[in-house]
């Protein structure tokens, strides 16, 4: 009986790692296709990167929303309709006959892809034995970044071999599978009394959805260079977050319970969770540029070079996870800050002298450390929630990880450039690069201390009874 149940958790495993590789896979693949795409359709690059940004915006707005229902009509049922979704819309992607179309299509295939992310550290929770939780979140993070790093490669074989049709067909085969072992092996959604039954917040969906969109397009319209329209949707999105709250507290069934909040441990998570993705972005935005203006590398080895990162944060996934498993979640939540901490002062401490392998070491450093922090500190949080809440709360994590990334992109390239002293940094010369990258991570370094400051202080602030009677959360003792 034991054997068999291992051997249906590891099914359960398979199931989820493919669903997060596929919906990180769909991040990453279509960037390398948007130069073919303006040719195919005549687009400027200003239209075809809707193809991406299509994407993200789906996946970001929707994420906690696509939590919350799966807690509520049941996560196996969600799931399955979520990698559906994602299916049907990569088949209309590959047979799209105007650009339009296809920007139309990734986005509903962002709508799938963002309760395939909601939904399967939920399952986690749920389907596996506690002292083994931490191995299943590193699982899912070496999927993720396995997803995020082959995206680009993957997709430059299958456009050079079929055409850009096959990066968004492939994953039509790879999605029945997926569905066929949801359908096997996840177990059946727990029938509830209807006259308990939850609604869905309907109009704090619409507010949030919102607020993440207009707050989105705040940070990537413009390349970096925040001008009137950029300050005008920060005020929208800062508008639409006071109605959300607004909203919220007088909801009888709302989106996001405000109390949630006032959990140290996880109001603290949810912060690190973004101020880390915000430092991470920092590699791929100024590595390209340090690479190859600074350090003259050609457009193979640059590649490989920025590959690093991704794989190396994918074989320390796992790894990762047996750690936090027999460690602790909560004191390698802190040694991962460490890590990427000291990667970030190797960064900007060492010398363009040392050549690339002066800055593939810090990077490998920081990957490695982000790699313990994503996976414990999922961990922490995930096996503090409700059964009730596992939904929105791994969206709330997904959705902080993107933000994340979104105010990275940003504001880490325009603290790039500004640091560099140039209008352009394409044409900056090779000091001036190499200036800007050790003064953004000097300040990603210092966000990072931020993040360990608090993760010491959350932990001493983390009072259990404060959530008491609060249904989101169960009162639970730290271990570490």
């Amino acid at each position: 009986m034991e054997k068999q149940r291992i051997v249906s958790v590891r099914w359960i495993l398979a199931a989820l790692s493919l669903s997060v590789l596929l919906s990180s896979i769909g991040t990453s693949i279509a960037n390398v296709s948007l130069p073919t795409l303006a040719q195919v359709f005549g687009a400027s690059f200003q239209q075809v990167q809707w193809v991406v940004l299509a994407y993200l915006l789906a996946v970001t707005t929707m994420v906690v929303s696509a939590g919350r229902l799966g807690d509520i009509v049941g996560r196996r049922r969600l799931l399955m309709i979520g990698v559906l979704l994602f299916t049907t819309a990569s088949a209309l992607c590959g047979i799209a006959p105007t650009l339009w179309f296809l920007i139309a299509a990734r986005a509903v295939q962002g709508l799938g892809a963002a309760i395939m992310m909601a939904l399967t550290m939920a399952f986690v929770g749920e389907t596996v034995p506690q002292a083994r939780v931490g191995r299943a979140m590193g699982l899912l993070g070496t999927m993720s970044a396995a997803g995020t790093a082959l995206g680009p490669s993957v997709g430059g074989l299958l456009i050079s071999a079929f055409g850009w049709q096959a990066i968004f067909l492939i994953n039509v085969p790879l999605g029945l599978t997926i569905l066929s072992l949801i359908h096997r092996y996840l177990p059946v959604d727990a029938k509830r009394r209807p006259v308990i039954q939850p609604g869905f917040d309907v109009m704090g969906t619409m507010l949030l959805a919102a607020t993440i969109a207009v707050y989105a397009l705040a940070m990537t319209i413009g390349r970096g260079q925040f001008g009137a329209h950029n300050i005008g949707l920060l005020v929208a999105a800062l508008l639409g977050l006071g109605l959300f709250i607004v909203a919220e507290r007088r909801a009888g069934s709302p989106l996001i319970r405000l109390a949630l909040f006032r959990h140290p441990l996880l109001s603290t998570s949810l912060f690190m969770s973004l101020l880390v993705s915000t430092v991470m972005m920092a590699t791929l935005v100024v590595g390209p540029f340090y690479l190859s203006r600074t350090l003259g590398l050609s457009a193979g080895w640059l590649g490989l070079a920025l590959s690093i990162g991704p794989l190396c944060a994918a074989l320390a996934g796992i790894p990762a996870g047996r750690v936090v498993d027999d460690v602790g979640a909560h004191r390698m939540t802190r040694l991962g800050l460490i890590g990427i901490a000291v990667g970030c002062v190797l960064l900007s401490a060492l010398p363009a002298s040392l050549g690339t392998l002066g800055y593939i070491l810090p990077l490998v450093v920081l990957t490695v450390g982000y790699a313990f922090f994503q996976t414990a500190n999922n961990t922490v949080v995930m096996m503090d929630v409700h059964p009730d809440q596992r939904g929105v709360i791994s969206g709330l994590l997904n959705l902080s990880r993107n933000l994340g990334l979104i105010t990275g992109a940003s504001v880490m390239g325009a603290l790039f450039t500004f640091a560099s002293a140039t209008s352009d940094i394409t044409t900056a010369p090779p000091e001036a690069v190499a200036t800007g990258m050790q003064i953004t991570f000097a300040v990603a370094g210092a966000l990072i201390l931020l993040a360990l400051v608090m993760a010491a202080v959350s932990l001493v602030a983390d009072v259990r009874p404060v959530l008491a009677e609060e249904p989101g959360i169960k009162r639970r003792l730290c271990s570490d």
